[in-house]
């Protein structure tokens, strides 16, 4: 009994003293999204507040393809020190679904810390002779196969994209693209007619006269865009969609390290200064524990598997 109480005393103390040294270098946050896209800001500007707090460097690295399915295998395949991390999306509950992935969003990931909910809007160039979405939904049919609808590949986005058709009856055609900031400039340049942008990408464009917003998915209307109606206001309830972002770590992180980690998340997301941030951008701080986002996470994934079951949707 005594060996076994000495040994867990070593244990603890091997513990504190690894969590009161970590992280002693650079830490590196992989970010499987487009630089410029919603979860690309949202990263970095976590990576800007949390810094400081963590007292060492957290270094963006972009790793799109595949529909995110790169930049999470890099991370997976990482050494769970707590020195490479990465900021996902519930694009991660969609693989298994959408996809053939060699990885499980809880088995092969250790969860650190939610970080964030938003939502997307559908929005239109300010050019074309509709305001509302009955307006839109009308002005499609009487120009069938004219509405072409960008939305990001093997995303939640393009689930959302095809939701709404199905939804809405408009006539469209969904254009599948890499990333949202692709899309844009053949949207700015007319070749695009819808997109579906979150408020993080798109509160510029709106107020620059550039795309007219006719529905956001959240639940209640964007304290930053309040005259765009929600998808239940406009009579598509079933598009209420949200989705979250938080950080991951590979499996067997040590907990000490979890936690220490958590915590500064958690810290950096209930500051004035990153919460004003936020809603400037149009995203919704989302805190918890670790066990909060592994249990949050199971319940995401049949909830997004339905949707590709309803949508059809499949991308290989």
């Amino acid at each position: 009994m005594r060996r076994a109480l000495l040994a867990a005393a070593v244990l603890a103390l091997a513990s504190a003293a690894r969590a009161d040294s970590y992280p002693s270098r650079v830490i590196k946050l992989v970010v499987p999204f487009t630089a410029g896209s919603p979860n690309d800001v949202m990263a970095r500007l976590l990576v800007q507040h949390l810094a400081p707090r963590i007292g060492q460097p957290i270094v963006v690295d972009n790793k799109p393809g595949g529909g995110t399915t790169i930049g999470t295998r890099t991370v997976m395949q990482a050494e769970p020190d707590g020195y490479t991390l990465l900021f996902i999306s519930s694009a991660i509950v969609l693989d298994s679904a959408m996809k053939k992935v060699d990885y499980d969003p809880l088995k092969d990931f250790t969860p650190v810390a939610t970080v964030n909910s938003t939502a997307w809007l559908i929005a239109i160039p300010p050019s074309m002779p509709a305001k509302t979405l009955a307006e839109f939904v009308a002005y499609s049919k009487a120009h069938p196969g004219t509405i072409n609808f960008a939305a990001t590949q093997g995303t939640a986005a393009i689930l959302v994209a095809t939701r709404f058709k199905q939804l809405s009856g408009a006539d469209l055609f969904i254009i599948p693209y890499k990333g949202g900031t692709a899309a844009l400039p053949d949207f700015l340049g007319g070749r695009i007619q819808v997109i579906n942008p979150t408020p993080s990408t798109s509160i510029s464009l709106i107020r620059d006269g550039k795309a007219h917003p006719l529905l956001i998915t959240s639940a209640a209307r964007n304290g930053e865009l309040p005259e765009v109606p929600t998808a239940r206001e406009v009579g598509l309830p079933d598009l209420t969609l949200e989705f979250w972002a938080g950080v991951l770590g590979p499996s067997g992180m040590p907990s000490d390290v979890v936690d220490k980690l958590n915590a500064a998340i958690n810290e950096t997301l209930a500051s004035a200064e990153m919460k004003d941030s936020m809603a400037k951008l149009g995203f919704e701080p989302k805190r918890g524990s670790p066990a909060d986002f592994s249990k949050f996470i199971a319940e995401e994934m049949p909830r997004w598997s339905e949707i590709v079951r309803t949508t059809g949707v499949k991308f290989d």
